[in-house]
């Protein structure tokens, strides 16, 4: 069966629309000081920061924003390393008060690829990966390679063997796919996003890998998108743009675009939800990030691919 890619204009449009959004609601990602009484509280808190950071990455990364586009990501950079983390101090204020969750090495690994550097976390980082606790970390085995690739991004000697983490992954053991389920979709997605470097370096999937998520990932993305389940099913797409030959489905696409918000929110699932703007932003702010890195990876390969 022959699948038409999608246009780059309608790839493009999603992510401009998307970008559009979380620049004008960037004031929900600020952390406030019920979000800083406890340290769980604060973890949770900083989760979309570094969802912000790594896609606003990928942007420039990719190449294929608009000065407008490359203005909005820039000034949201700008506005999560000064305001929302203090220029780093909430990251080390953390680090010193959790010295064995990996968090702070992880949102800080993006900015550092982007040239921002706080010595002083550094240093605190430096300290915990010297214990022998911190390679003995029980954790998922993507979540291993999460950390592991975080490192990597700091030039830091790895705590622990990649190729063992990934072998250990869901999808490097290839199961049967009919067996996959929401949270091991989710494994699959994020397997891949450490291995590639969030799409930096698409070449690391093994061939194995490669050739196993050719022929199954097309099912995935027709059952997700039946079932309206945005989010995963532009985490899926992500996937698609970072194999070899990625498909780029038209109809697919049409489907996710046509689920956005006049807004530029991206649901998580079926519809915009009610409440109020708060309430809205917590749903739909991990959807919209989602949709504005599918759109920027696409976007390049469908790009790339017509030269």
């Amino acid at each position: 069966m022959t699948v038409t890619a999608a246009p780059p204009a309608l790839l493009h449009k999603v992510g401009d629309r998307a970008l559009a959004w979380l620049d004008a609601h960037r004031e929900h990602f600020r952390l406030t000081s019920e979000d800083r009484a406890t340290n769980r509280a604060l973890l949770e808190r900083l989760k979309p920061v570094g969802e912000l950071v790594i896609n606003m990455q990928v942007l420039f990364r990719e190449g294929v924003a608009g000065s407008q586009q490359r203005n909005r990501a820039g000034q949201l950079l700008d506005f999560a390393w000064r305001e929302l983390l203090d220029g780093g101090n909430v990251l080390a204020a953390l680090q010193h008060d959790e010295p064995f969750s990996p968090v702070p090495l992880e949102i800080y690994g993006s900015f550092h690829e982007l040239g921002h550097r706080h010595p002083g976390l550094e240093r605190a980082i430096a300290t915990a990966r010297q214990t022998r606790s911190w390679s003995a970390l029980e954790m998922v085995p993507n979540r291993r390679l999460g950390v592991l690739n975080a490192e990597r991004k700091l030039g830091l000697p790895p705590s622990g063997d990649f190729g063992r983490a990934l072998s250990r992954t869901w999808l490097a053991q290839r199961p049967e796919p009919w067996t996959v389920q929401l949270h091991l979709a989710y494994d699959v997605t994020h397997t891949v996003f450490h291995l590639t470097n969030w799409g930096a370096v698409p070449e690391r999937i093994p061939p194995q890998i490669a050739d196993y998520l050719t022929r199954y990932l097309p099912a995935w993305l027709e059952d997700w998108a039946d079932l309206g389940h945005w989010d995963l099913l532009g985490e899926l797409l992500v996937v698609d743009a970072c194999l070899p030959r990625p498909s780029l489905d038209a109809e697919v696409w049409e489907r996710f675009a046509a689920a956005q918000d006049a807004s530029g929110a991206m649901p998580l699932q079926r519809e915009m939800p009610d409440g109020d703007a708060a309430t809205v932003f917590d749903i739909v702010h991990h959807p919209t990030l989602v949709a504005a890195f599918a759109s920027a990876m696409a976007t390049s390969r469908a790009l790339a691919d017509a030269l």
